[in-house]
């Protein structure tokens, strides 16, 4: 038995699929199915049974997944214990982001904490604010950024707040007033994104609160889909600011402000696990991250002796 085949089940059991694992491993399926197979050959066991919709746990498989949990969260923190000894020029951040803020701002972030540790090796996995949250929870990944988020084990420090704009093609009639009423935007074609998103119920909310039903031209999963879609004159559509600062600024397009309305803010913080000797590396990523939007982050307990 060895660490790649109980990250191979492991990683099997939480997407329910051998290819979705393979793409969180960066390998291939059948160099998946072969650590499972090898796996189960040397347990004696069957770990996995297939349904319609992909694998799912057998009874022994579900006895063995808290074991192989539990082996591969003591591995990474063994490792990051002595890295901890180590200067912070060297090292590895596990770092977790939601989705949006892996595109839009998380390139600034790892720009700037690069200049100052260039020897440090980065892993950084996304996904869905809740899924980041589970990811830190289970030590997949040693701090976050995601919408902000409360749980017991979770230290949450604010960061900054993202907006949420309405925008449109230059040419609409919107962008010549600059100004228009939530029941002027509940008329236009709207273009919405991700139903499934906190950006979603975060807008539908402003029309409820208005008692308007808002007119959906369509619906995306893409936020630069949105956006090209708001482009081509398709529709308007109510997007995070952070998103759109690139266009807004060459007049690609146009931010409107609607008048009698709340602003629509996602609050977006800074997670790690609470109670959790951290090492320098992450130390050193809260603390650019605090400098970066001037707040406070709580003391953080650190792996090791001395200073950075």
């Amino acid at each position: 038995m060895d660490i790649g085949q109980l990250e191979a089940f492991v990683q099997v059991s939480a997407h329910h699929s051998f290819s979705k694992a393979a793409e969180s491993l960066f390998l291939t399926q059948p160099s998946v199915t072969a650590r499972i197979q090898a796996l189960e050959k040397e347990l004696d066991e069957e770990l996995f049974e297939r349904t319609g919709r992909g694998v799912r746990l057998t009874e022994a498989g579900e006895t063995f997944l808290a074991y192989a949990d539990r082996i591969l969260r003591d591995l990474r923190e063994g490792r990051d214990a002595l890295e901890s000894l180590r200067d912070t020029e060297f090292g590895s951040l596990r770092l977790g982001t939601a989705l949006t803020i892996s595109t839009y701002v998380l390139p600034r972030v790892l720009k700037s904490f690069r200049a100052k540790y260039p020897g440090i090796d980065l892993f950084v996995r996304t996904g869905r604010s809740e899924q980041v949250l589970e990811m830190v929870l289970a030590d997949e990944v040693q701090v976050a950024i995601v919408r902000s988020l409360q749980h017991p084990d979770i230290e949450s420090v604010h960061l900054y707040d993202d907006d949420v704009v309405l925008v449109a093609n230059p040419s609409h009639a919107f962008a010549r007033t600059g100004a228009v009423t939530i029941e002027e935007v509940a008329r236009q074609p709207l273009i919405f994104f991700d139903k499934t998103s906190s950006y979603y119920t975060l807008t539908q909310s402003m029309f409820r609160q208005a008692s308007l039903v808002p007119r959906v031209a369509m619906e995306l999963d893409s936020l630069e889909a949105t956006k090209k879609m708001v482009e081509e004159g398709l529709g308007i559509a109510l997007l995070p600011a952070i998103s759109v600062e690139r266009e807004a600024e060459l007049g690609i397009l146009s931010i409107i402000t609607v008048k009698d309305t709340a602003v629509v803010r996602r609050p977006v913080s800074i997670i790690y696990r609470r109670n959790r000797r951290q090492t320098r590396v992450v130390q050193a990523f809260i603390e650019e991250l605090s400098a970066m939007y001037q707040v406070t982050p709580p003391l953080v307990a650190r792996v090791g002796a001395g200073s950075l």
